[in-house]
């Protein structure tokens, strides 16, 4: 079969251009400059005009809560809810229940995904104080990395003794994701915390960013960054939060060449601690979301290269694991389907172009990650493709999401721009409000690192 995304704006490696982009099978067979005449000799025709088309958005951080958490979340539904948001490709992280600590756990995870998954979608594997062995053996063409929780984790993830990081960083032969919070740190605030308040169990969620500091997040990500240059590893810090932790990042040299990479998440760019008196715990994540100076800071590093890429940390939880304060309610938020909107919003606003929110979203992903045809319009790549309305002006409200935990912070906000329709390996996955069933993502496939 052979479709044409005729007349489209193409945003693609640095610029916007009128252009159209035949698909044949799973993959782009050619991008043509401007529009084309004679359309008779295609099988489909797919009306680009007055929409963008961008690479689908590779999405490096979710947690889809499967196995184990099924409850609130699932690879079926929030891989549907990823084609809503133009997300075409997804690395979900490895603490569910069991933990992807095993090679007999991330097969299982494998498995589930090639019958369930609406998109594209690897695996990290969970680093353990006990599982180098196996981490040694994984095969970097189809791990993207190892994940490790240096605070803030439960299933025995957390890996915060020196020793161990050493072991790990030194002898992984993977990229090291690392989630960092100083949990001494955070407990001795919590702490006094209970001491002021005459041994409270919990405090307001607007408290949250007060027990997981700043402080907290720099002392473990310096803490990496130091290793990382003692070891040679390739290392990838999460979820950066606060403008004292962009210090530790370069912006002078090509994403090839660093050994030290950074994401920040939707969630940080979107919210900032004035919104917890009317959010509440719907915005409560770790790391906490901090002030509007470190929202203001991470904004504007967007443009500037110390940030690497953006991805969500999409994490759902039920409503009702929602309810207590800063200790009491779980910590994470539904956002996957809200990645790319939210970044042309904030592309409208001055602090990045768009090419730079493909870049972020897609080319860097596809980079820094090493993923095979992935991540551009390039004849030869698989045909993920989004197309975009500038001008929908649509109100975020319930049936307007998908995630299956059935909440969203994002409910009632308004966006300018909206998700039209997104095509996974040359198929379109979703359309206008519905998700095509029966579509199915293929696992990714990395190159080997040098």
């Amino acid at each position: 079969m052979k479709t044409i995304i005729h007349d489209a704006i193409i945003i693609n490696e640095g610029s916007e251009r009128h252009g159209s982009v035949v698909i044949e099978g799973e993959y782009i067979s050619e991008v043509i400059d401007g529009s084309v005449a004679d359309l008779s000799c295609y099988d489909q025709v797919i009306d680009g005009r007055g929409l963008y088309l961008l690479p689908g958005v590779i999405d490096s951080h979710v947690h889809f809560r499967e196995p184990g958490m099924t409850d609130k979340a699932d690879i079926a539904s929030e891989s549907r809810t990823a084609a809503a948001g133009g997300v075409t490709s997804y690395i979900d992280m490895p603490n569910c229940v069991p933990p992807t600590t095993t090679l007999e756990a991330l097969e299982d995870k494998h498995q589930r995904a090639a019958e369930k998954s609406r998109v594209n979608y690897s695996f990290f594997f969970g680093a353990t104080s006990t599982n180098l062995e196996t981490i040694m053996d994984l095969d970097p063409t189809k791990v993207p990395g190892v994940k490790i929780f240096m605070g803030s984790s439960t299933g025995g993830l957390l890996v915060d003794g020196e020793r161990a990081l050493y072991d790990i960083f030194g002898n992984s032969p993977l990229l090291l994701m690392t989630h960092c919070e100083d949990t001494d740190i955070i407990n001795q605030n919590i702490r006094t915390f209970k001491k002021r308040y005459k041994g409270q169990n919990d405090f307001p969620v607007r408290y949250h960013s007060r027990i997981r500091t700043t402080e907290a997040c720099y002392a473990s990500s310096s803490l990496a960054v130091k290793i990382a240059n003692e070891t040679g590893a390739r290392l990838h810090i999460a979820h950066i939060s606060s403008k004292k932790e962009l210090e530790l990042f370069r912006n002078d040299v090509p994403l090839e060449e660093k050994r030290i990479t950074c994401e920040v998440v939707i969630p940080h760019l979107m919210f900032c601690s004035d919104d917890y008196d009317e959010l509440g715990c719907m915005i409560k994540c770790n790391p906490a979301i901090k002030s509007q100076e470190d929202r203001e800071a991470l904004r504007h590093a967007l443009s500037t290269g110390l940030v690497d890429v953006v991805s969500t940390d999409h994490a759902p939880h039920l409503l009702s694991e929602k309810r207590g304060g800063a200790l009491k309610a779980l910590s994470g938020m539904p956002m996957v389907q809200f990645s790319l909107v939210s970044m042309l919003e904030l592309s409208d606003q001055g602090y990045l172009s768009r090419p730079r929110v493909v870049d972020l979203l897609c080319h860097n992903q596809a980079r820094l990650f090493r993923i095979e045809k992935r991540g551009y319009i390039r004849p030869g790549y698989y045909a993920d493709l989004v197309l975009v309305d500038p001008d929908a002006n649509w109100q975020v409200l319930k049936g307007r999401y998908y995630t299956k935990c059935g909440w969203t912070p994002m409910d009632s906000r308004t966006f300018k721009w909206k998700v039209r329709r997104t095509l996974v390996n040359g198929k379109t996955a979703y359309c206008d409000g519905i998700v095509i069933d029966g579509i199915r993502g293929k696992a990714l496939k990395f190159r080997k690192p040098d």
